[in-house]
């Protein structure tokens, strides 16, 4: 069983390198995709150097930033329609998601359709190197996503995770509109009310160490508590053209 990573760069070439070195050491039936929106730093050439000495790199360049959704679904479209690997994985290029994660991910997608890798797993945070006040609104703002979309996972807002094939090809029939970090909670709630099943593991995020975040962290918050109403109202509105398709 194979499986694609897609990892969304925009100005990470001090990190890229190491990132994909510690996927290649896993030995895994695994290909990479890295998703660059025009980095100014040379990430998307130190991509090319990199794919050109290992065939299980791939490199996607896109004309502009559109922001983080944007970038996950055109690596959507192309595992599904250039490859043909059974699962495809979600994954930061600064080093905050763990690659020695990833074989969890596998195992437990035997068991599901979609695997989350949870910060906030049975209660425990697991974040390192957070200001407290960032801390506390990432947490509060999973906890009233939670709250108010019903799905049941601990951190809606992860951006660490593996999907069925299957999964993914549903979901692009769907069209998500999220282009920010919102998109990760859109994804959830979609699948969830398709009748996909979902689950987690517990993972460790640890702040980057090298570059700048790109996330704006009131922004962020603000944005995740106003998608919960719009799928509300969205999946409402097209209950027969999304939720069905997920039935069999």
């Amino acid at each position: 069983m194979s499986a694609i990573i897609l990892i969304p760069t925009f100005n990470e070439a001090l990190n890229l390198e190491g990132l994909l070195t510690k996927i290649a050491a896993l030995r895994l039936d695994v290909t990479m995709l890295v998703i660059d929106d025009n980095s100014g730093d040379g990430t998307g050439a130190l991509a090319e150097k990199l794919a050109a000495g290992d065939k299980r790199i791939m490199v996607m360049h896109r004309a502009v930033k559109e922001g983080l959704g944007a970038a996950y679904l055109d690596g959507f479209r192309f595992a599904v329609e250039k490859t043909d690997a059974d699962y495809i994985i979600e994954m930061d290029a600064d080093l905050s998601h763990n690659p020695d994660d990833i074989p969890l991910f596998l195992e437990k997608i035997k068991t599901c359709d979609v695997v989350i890798g949870s910060r906030y797993y049975a209660g425990r945070i697991s974040i390192v190197n957070w200001p407290l006040s960032r801390l506390i609104l990432s947490y509060s703002a999973s906890r009233y996503v939670r709250l108010f979309s019903r799905i049941g996972l601990t951190d809606p807002t992860s951006g660490y995770k593996c999907l069925r094939r299957e999964a993914v090809k549903k979901l692009l029939e769907c069209r998500p509109v999220s282009r920010g970090y919102s998109f990760q909670i859109e994804v959830n709630y979609i699948l969830y009310k398709m009748g996909f099943r979902l689950s987690e593991i517990p993972i460790v995020f640890r702040e980057r160490s090298k570059g700048r975040s790109k996330m704006q962290t009131a922004f962020t918050i603000v944005e995740a508590i106003l998608i919960v109403w719009r799928l509300k109202c969205r999946t409402y509105r097209h209950k027969t053209s999304c939720e069905h398709k997920g039935k069999v």
